[in-house]
């Protein structure tokens, strides 16, 4: 049974465009894996908080010390989560871009997901991914264009999160974006429409799960 480990971080719930899209691409999943499993993971309004002092001491330290077995505060979160992580099959995460990256929820989340000695390696040739590799989708919701060949705003979040998934071994991402939707915006509408087109050229296409890195919009 394919387990989607679903992640929501916008502090405005089941209504924001994030959660929507990330809505049709679970839809997608289970279209091909009825049985599919979904674990769902709020961590938008606080749900998660930033890591503790324990936590960075631990980290912070050349060797393992015992505090990373703690059973307590952010050590205890972050083993529940990375876990959480191990167990699934695809992942699904429904992110906003705030100012041009990653809100800091989802910010906390991949604090407390990245962790030295458990799910990356430091060798003298660099950092070793610990974890396989698995598709991971990101429906991603954004005020104004980032995405096309004359964006009006930076992109911060795609490189970013391309990047730190890499580090513990998720590479393979896929992004999907609804852009302009900004309040007032007169895009919305046309923007949904061609994400849309979007989502059912990639799993109507009988590919496989995940385009390696594509932006999709």
């Amino acid at each position: 049974m394919m387990k989607i480990l679903h992640i929501t971080c916008s502090p405005r719930g089941q209504i924001s465009e994030s959660y929507r899209l990330s809505q049709q691409i679970i839809g997608h999943l289970r279209k091909r894996d009825p049985a599919a499993r979904l674990v769902s993971r709020v961590i938008g309004g606080g749900a998660i908080p930033h890591i503790d002092e324990s936590y960075a001491s631990a980290l912070g330290a050349a060797q393992q010390s015992p505090a990373e077995t703690s059973r307590e505060g952010s050590m205890s979160l972050s083993e529940q989560l990375i876990r959480e992580l191990e167990d699934s099959d695809i992942v699904v995460i429904a992110t906003p871009m705030h100012n041009f990256t990653v809100p800091s929820t989802l910010k906390a989340w991949i604090d407390h997901v990245v962790r030295v000695r458990r799910t990356f390696t430091v060798t003298t040739s660099g950092k070793v991914a610990r974890l396989r590799d698995r598709p991971v989708f990101v429906a991603v919701s954004s005020g104004g264009r980032y995405s096309d060949e004359h964006p009006r705003q930076p992109d911060f979040l795609t490189p970013y999160l391309k990047a730190v998934l890499g580090t513990i071994g998720l590479r393979d991402v896929t992004f999907f974006s609804v852009e302009g939707v900004a309040p007032g915006s007169d895009e919305a509408v046309t923007a949904r429409a061609r994400t849309d087109r979007a989502l059912q050229d990639h799993f109507s296409s009988g590919s496989p799960l995940s385009l390696r890195t594509e932006v999709c919009v």
